[in-house]
């Protein structure tokens, strides 16, 4: 293609040159005519012009230079094989020492692209804010979760596993141990004072102690959110103030916050979407509110009214918002018979009722009172223990049968009570313990169980379907001095006890806390013979109360 275009070119060059020449001797010719030099004859024919030279004149094509950017080294042709390969092999054997250069040039260059290091200024300002805070608190809780899962993930569900383990898992007659709670800087040298699960996170377990004496600076009050959900050692957050507490609670119909009774009176209340680990909010210290420790809180009401009531040994009973607690919406104080003030150990509600309850004294006496109504105050006054009344609980599994005017007590005196608001003396004594008895309570799903704790560090299970003399189910804790407080999870399946050394033991009471449809029938069958036996034994029967 680009020949052909070469030679039209050339060819019609060559045509405009022939051109030119005969112009060129045509002009020459007219001049001499013109001067006279050339005379034509008439007679003589007119000659025919032609080209008198013709040149010939080549252009070379335009050269078209085409290369590859390679190294063009000269080849001796002369050189052998044998020196050929000499000379690769040197190549090779010279070829690390480059990768090394280019390798040291590398991490030169990696090195100056490299961030600088921080001050000790700057360190400190970055550990210090409060997104890296947050950071670090949400990751190594996630961490220590999964550090501390030993789930078997050979597990058989067949059940082939559990047919070698003859006696592993028994008959579900006894408690077996679960969990251990304990942190060395918050748990040691200090006494849990109350526990409490929460009602939205099933597995969380919030646990109130007092303060260290072998460590003055520290906060005086702590209160560690404990999860039996993973298996990590550490609590889910911590919460402190600077007042022993003495109660504390998850607010009911508010998830996020934990409200604690302090010794010097005061109401705290945490949050656990806040990063303080001091109380969001709290009651001040005056005569409108208590002025004595605060041994009960509890969040009664509905989701849309709620309130939470708090009794303390000052004799005096408040009602808060826990949107304000600068003063209560209530107070009220207790004294039975307008002249003798209640000093109140514990507190308890009824199932479904936000007006009556049931508190019991440092004297030992048991009462009744009421929030509202014609008999606002302190009801009826129950007799029977020798000693301050300790724990107090009211019956709370909900069936086929109502028992909601059942609670059991306990107290100093080492022995356990079993009440009914419609009579003034208890219905039973449990006498098995033989130190003090530091907390009872009854079972949320089962109508004839109870647990029970005291001095000699012994959890007791009592069911009074089965016996009514002897527990039906006891654990003695091994180096404990005294095991304080006792409370049954949502579920009824586990059971959370705290002693005097700041250790909370958790154990799952696998089929002793199942639930049979002839339960409820078997318990109002056994209260019948229980208040028959009694009647038998006294001269006179008890009094009957008004309902």
């Amino acid at each position: 293609m680009f020949l052909d275009k070469d030679n039209k070119e050339i060819k019609i060059v060559i045509i405009v040159t022939i051109v030119s020449l005969y112009l060129k001797n045509l002009n020459h010719i007219i001049n001499r005519i013109i001067t006279g030099q050339c005379s034509f004859s008439s007679r003589r024919r007119m000659q025919r012009l032609g080209a008198s030279k013709i040149i010939q004149v080549d252009f070379l094509p335009k050269e078209m230079v085409s290369y590859c950017k390679e190294t063009q080294t000269p080849l001796n042709a002369n050189l052998s094989e044998v020196e050929e390969e000499e000379e690769d092999e040197e190549m090779m054997e010279a070829k690390p020492g480059l990768e090394a250069e280019h390798q040291d040039e590398d991490d030169n260059r990696e090195a100056k692209d490299a961030l600088r290091e921080l001050t000790e200024e700057e360190r400190q300002q970055i550990l210090h804010s409060s997104e890296f805070q947050s950071f670090f608190d949400c990751s190594i809780r996630v961490m220590e979760r999964a550090l501390a899962e030993d789930s078997d993930i050979f597990f058989d569900y067949s059940g082939r596993d559990l047919e070698d383990k003859e006696g592993d898992s028994g008959s579900g007659s006894s408690l077996s141990f679960s969990r251990l709670f304990y942190d060395e800087h918050w748990s040691k040298h200090r006494v849990v004072t109350c526990l409490d699960w929460s009602n939205q996170y099933p597995e969380l377990l919030v646990a109130s102690y007092n303060n260290n004496e072998d460590a003055p600076h520290e906060p005086d009050g702590v209160a560690l959110v404990w999860n039996i959900k993973f298996k990590k050692a550490t609590p889910e957050y911590v919460f402190h103030c600077q007042s022993p507490v003495v109660s504390v609670g998850f607010a009911r119909f508010h998830p996020n916050l934990v409200v604690g009774g302090t010794y010097a009176g005061q109401i705290v209340l945490w949050d656990n979407r806040s990063h303080r680990r001091t109380p969001v909010q709290r009651t001040p210290l005056s005569a409108a509110a208590h002025t004595h420790p605060v041994y009960s809180v509890n969040v009664v009401g509905t989701q849309n009214a709620n309130n939470l009531i708090s009794v303390s040994t000052d004799g005096r009973m408040c009602s808060w918002s826990l949107d304000m607690l600068s003063q209560p919406q209530e107070t009220m104080e207790l004294v039975y018979n307008k002249s003798k003030p209640v000093a109140v150990t514990g507190m308890a509600f009824p199932t479904g009722d936000v007006n009556n309850y049931v508190v019991g004294s440092e004297e030992g006496t048991v009462y009744t009172a009421s929030r509202h109504g014609s008999k606002a105050g302190i009801c009826e006054m129950f007799e029977g223990h020798q000693g301050p009344v300790t724990g107090i609980s009211c019956h709370s599994a909900v069936g086929t049968v109502d028992f909601s005017n059942l609670f059991i007590t306990s107290s100093f005196d080492w022995t356990i009570k079993l009440w009914s608001t419609k009579q003034n003396k208890p219905l039973y004594s449990f006498e098995d313990n033989a130190d003090y008895v530091y907390d009872v309570m009854w079972s949320p799903v089962h109508p004839a169980m109870f647990a029970a704790v005291d001095g000699m560090g012994r959890l007791d299970l009592w069911n009074l379907n089965n016996d009514t003399e002897v527990p039906t189910a006891s654990v003695t804790i091994e180096g404990t001095n005294a095991l304080n407080r006792v409370r049954w999870s949502t579920g009824g399946k586990e059971v959370a006890v705290g002693d005097s050394e700041g250790r909370i033991w958790v154990y799952d009471t696998g089929e002793l806390s199942v639930t049979h449809t002839d339960d409820w029938t078997r318990f109002a069958r056994t209260l019948v013979e229980i208040r028959a036996n009694r009647a038998d034994g006294e001269e006179e029967g008890p009094m009957e109360l008004a309902s």
